[in-house]
């Protein structure tokens, strides 16, 4: 197949975290069975080394520079004037605010000149470079990351809107954007059975594949001993606002309670850009904030136990199942695990289920004070990560999708 992605979010793993990390290992997967072209754009961030070792893994790779929102016009005026845009054309302010005119012109181009099989939107943000007339002549493929109307949905009924008003007038309009949008391709992608359930809720006639995340085995090998200890780790990086909320929300809340069981318990949260709130969090006693690292993984082999408390964010989680792959016991929240079967009554116990103070105490004393149950998860965990969450199966999935015109709804 020849193949056209499209990428406004440049596929760098290591500037961007997990938006891209799935971008960037089903592309490396087709382009080494397909012809590939990647259409992505290009922030400060990026270095020249980013751009030539992503130019290895494709055959043509073709670069753009961001759309980047001027500082000024992030004012009140600059934010209603963004909302009534969205009211008026349906897109969302986050979509169309890293359009590239130029991108879409090259775009277009390309796919006029027949010279490709199928054409990829990268995450939903990119739905804006596809037209609904190029059914008729190419196959199109989105892949959705999460579903912005479910994220928008579930942070209104957990109370976490800043303006519920605003919002609640604001969530029709996105169900309407998400059945708009999906009803211009081929086949949907989605990560999780439950943002399948939400798309297909609202536009039945799509065809929608699921297709989980995966781990780089080789990055994330499981540890050869249990530490033992009373070591908690949060992965993540730590400006995204999902995970601020997640490091403040047990910090503040969990992490006090379990401090007066367990005197010597510390919590150590890693990943890139600490944004003020999380350095804060080091006045706590226990609390360090590693920041950015080159690898994590050595971090999560001392671990005892990763904490994975989300509780606003959509999509499955690759810090859970890195954390699960490299054999560390997981406590997270039903945000933390979505899409991963780790409990009930049909497969073994892969990791623990809490999202109340209460159930993160439970779950993580049984942890710390029992090796047994340590062994069970860490065990269960790789073996499940193993034969389910791999790229390679990932990409197998995905190459599937976008060979076949049909697909199972």
């Amino acid at each position: 197949m020849k193949i056209l992605m499209l990428s406004s979010i440049f596929p760098c793993p290591s500037v961007y975290g997990g938006t891209p990390l799935r971008t960037f290992h089903l592309m490396k997967y087709l382009s080494d069975r397909h012809k590939v072209t990647l259409v992505t754009q290009r922030s400060e961030e990026v270095t020249d080394a980013d751009v030539e070792n992503l130019q290895k893994c494709v055959q043509e790779l073709v670069v753009f520079p961001t759309v980047e929102i001027p500082k000024t016009q992030n004012g009140l005026f600059d934010k209603a004037k963004r909302w009534q845009s969205y009211i008026q054309q349906g897109t969302p302010a986050r979509v169309l605010s890293q359009y590239s005119p130029i991108m879409q012109s090259w775009v277009n181009e390309a796919v006029n000149s027949t010279a490709f099989d199928v054409v990829t939107s990268e995450d939903s943000i990119n739905e804006i470079y596809v037209r609904a007339e190029w059914q008729n002549k190419i196959r199109t493929v989105v892949n959705v990351h999460s579903s912005l109307y479910g994220e928008w949905k579930l942070q209104l009924s957990n109370q976490f809107s800043e303006n519920d008003l605003r919002d609640s007038l604001k969530l029709p309009w996105l169900r309407r954007y998400e059945e708009r949008y999906c009803s211009k391709f081929s086949v949907v992608v989605a990560t999780t059975t439950e943002d399948r359930k939400q798309l297909k809720a609202i536009n039945p006639e799509t065809k929608i594949s699921v297709i989980p995340n995966g781990v780089d085995l080789s990055l994330f090998p499981k540890r050869s001993s249990d530490p033992g200890g009373e070591q908690l780790i949060f992965v993540g990086v730590l400006n995204n606002p999902a995970n601020v909320d997640a490091v403040r929300f047990f910090s503040l809340e969990v992490f006090p309670e379990l401090s007066l069981r367990y005197p010597n318990l510390t919590l150590q949260l890693v990943g890139a850009n600490p944004a003020a709130e999380v350095l804060e969090l080091t006045e706590i006693k226990g609390i360090t904030v590693i920041g950015n690292v080159p690898s994590v993984i050595d971090y999560l082999h001392s671990a005892t136990v990763c904490v994975v408390p989300l509780r606003m964010s959509g999509g499955m989680q690759n810090k859970t199942l890195e954390a699960m792959a490299a054999g560390v016991p997981v406590v997270a929240s039903d945000r933390g695990l979505a899409g991963i079967d780790v409990d009930g009554a049909n497969f073994p116990i892969r990791a623990m289920r809490a999202n109340t103070i209460e159930e993160y105490i439970y779950a993580i004393g049984r942890l710390l004070i029992e090796p047994k149950l340590r062994d069970k998860l860490s065990s269960n965990a790789r073996s499940l990560i193993e034969k389910e969450y791999t790229w390679e199966r990932a990409g197998a999935l995905y190459e599937k999708a976008l060979s076949q015109s049909e697909t199972s709804a």
